[in-house]
């Protein structure tokens, strides 16, 4: 019987029971994934995890709605629903304050979460991360308008990757199967129906409240990105008063998975001053 790696712990979180995993000792870090389709906190971040957990306690969660995490049959999903859940993570495991590293989607949920319970939230690293206001991409478009098949799936993950040798036929097929799984894709397209330019808006938090983040903030993105524009996080360096910017050249949305070395030692050093 193959084991799927996907599958961490259980906990119920904000009245969700949530999958997550927990690894490593030390200061906690939140790791919060992206918003594609199949995606879960494990394919997000199977190439961080370890890495961080030789220097803090990692929890990298699905976030309601995604992957092996409950989705309540009618649930409408949102921005405060997504922070809300966060925090009862947070509370279920007895955490009062961890650091939070977010992933597109999850940079704009990382950002809410420290607007909304900054005394929760210690430093943040936001990778090709969303939250502010910019015209929606082609390539956003097609991740959150995808539907099933394996040609669409290798499709965005030639949209992701910058480098072609990331993607083949075998991994299109493993994140296909993954976004088919039972209530995966019903959840996924109840998200971000089009049109699709206000769930980019929805996710922005207002600009004079991203002004009184106080957290020390490490902004990465991949200068090719082609899902979230690099302008996105030029526009956080200019709002975020204790941030850092990090351009990664030959790089798309993957900066983790296409620079993983040094991302991971982006983020530790960022994370462990």
């Amino acid at each position: 019987m193959q084991i799927n790696p996907e599958i961490g712990r259980r906990i119920t979180a904000n009245g969700i029971e949530t999958n997550y995993h927990d690894l490593g000792e030390g200061q906690p870090v939140l790791l919060i994934h992206g918003s594609g389709p199949g995606v879960t906190g494990y394919a997000n971040w199977r190439l961080t995890m370890p890495a961080l957990a030789k220097h803090f306690r990692v929890i990298a969660p699905d976030m309601v709605g995604f992957g092996e995490t409950e989705r309540p049959a009618g649930h409408r999903y949102s921005m405060n629903d997504w922070v809300a859940h966060a925090v009862g993570l947070l509370d279920a495991l007895g955490i009062e304050r961890a650091h939070v590293v977010g992933n597109s989607f999850g940079g704009a949920l990382a950002i809410a979460l420290a607007l909304e319970a900054p005394a929760r939230v210690g430093r943040l690293v936001l990778m090709g991360s969303a939250g502010t206001a910019f015209p929606l991409t082609e390539g956003l478009d097609a991740v959150w308008g995808y539907t099933p098949s394996i040609g669409n799936m290798r499709q965005l993950l030639d949209i992701f990757a910058f480098n072609r040798a990331l993607v083949n036929d075998d991994l299109a097929k493993l994140r296909f199967e993954a976004s088919v799984r039972p209530g995966y894709q019903e959840a996924f397209t109840s998200m971000f129906p089009a049109p699709r330019q206000r769930w980019v808006d929805a996710l922005a938090s207002a600009e004079e409240r991203v002004r009184t983040l106080t957290q020390e903030t490490l902004l990465v993105h991949g200068r090719e990105d082609r899902v979230i524009p690099l302008s996105s996080s030029l526009r956080l360096l200019e709002l975020i008063p204790k941030a850092q910017l990090h351009v990664f050249g030959q790089c798309g949305h993957w900066t983790q998975i296409e620079h993983a070395e040094r991302f991971n030692k982006l983020a530790i050093d960022h994370l462990g001053e």
